[in-house]
């Protein structure tokens, strides 16, 4: 199994001086996903929740909806293949597009059509407060961050708690795997706001609507697409949340504004 840090050497020249220093670094590894015995793509990813992110992947994909579909899922012995047998056929899609996500993310769904995504109608109502307690308990778990660095967390909310955190190297994965733990333990909370440590593109955007969710937190920037595609979808877009203060892009009703 591929552990998701590795130790390195490294040397510093700072104040006119060379310092040698020993630390850990963040593991980046090709995955591949296999569906039904058919090799799909393989993930840049950090090798940890790989159940999850196959699984995930998938549901964000719109290629299954439920667990149910599910036969099976496991990695394989040596940790650089996720197989994934669902309990019908389904054709791999034939065009697959690498998206703006780190690590090179790609997608098959179209991006700048999604007819049936309209959180306009949703009544759910956050205080600014709460956002900002969210996003100060998202940076106090990120205890991979701590050892290593170069690593984006995310975490799924209810408004009140964390209810499900993830971290990669790219940040697309970490809405993957917060899919797929979803899936995979059951868990839906009625109300959902998404807090990310990640830049949100239009893939990062797609798959918050694909999971529900009407609030979508960044600690940094969104994307101009982003930002036209959550005023279309009805979603509230809020980006470079801190511990006192953030921007809201789309639909600040359901913050107060």
């Amino acid at each position: 199994m591929i552990l998701p840090r590795k130790e390195i050497l490294y040397d510093r020249y700072e104040f006119k001086k060379w310092e040698h220093h020993d630390a850990m670094t963040i593991v980046e590894t090709p995955v591949s996903l296999t569906v039904n015995g058919e090799v799909w793509i393989s993930f840049m990813c950090t090798p940890i929740q790989l159940e999850e992110l196959a699984v995930g992947f998938l549901y964000n994909e719109g290629v299954i909806q439920s667990m149910d579909e599910v036969a099976d899922v496991r990695v394989c012995e040596h940790g650089d293949n996720v197989d994934v047998w669902l309990n019908r056929s389904v054709e791999q899609p034939t065009n697959w597009r690498r998206t703006s996500g780190c690590t090179g993310g790609v997608t098959a769904v179209d991006l700048l059509a999604k007819p049936n995504v309209n959180f306009a109608g949703n009544r759910f109502r956050v205080q600014p407060e709460a956002i900002m307690e969210m996003v100060e308990k998202l940076f106090e778990s990120q205890e991979l961050y701590r050892d290593t660095g170069g690593v984006h967390t995310s975490a799924l909310s209810d408004g009140e708690k964390v209810v499900l955190a993830a971290d990669d190297i790219g940040r697309h994965n970490t809405l993957d795997k917060i899919a797929g733990m979803c899936l995979i333990k059951n868990v839906w909370p009625p109300n959902r706001i998404l807090i990310t440590t990640g830049r949100i593109s239009s893939e990062m955007l797609q798959k918050a609507a694909q999971l529900n969710a009407p609030i979508l937190i960044s600690r940094t920037s969104p994307s101009s697409l982003s930002i036209e595609m959550a005023q279309r979808y009805g979603i509230t877009l809020i980006g470079y949340a801190r511990k006192h203060r953030f921007n809201v892009y789309s639909n600040g009703e359901r913050v107060g504004l």
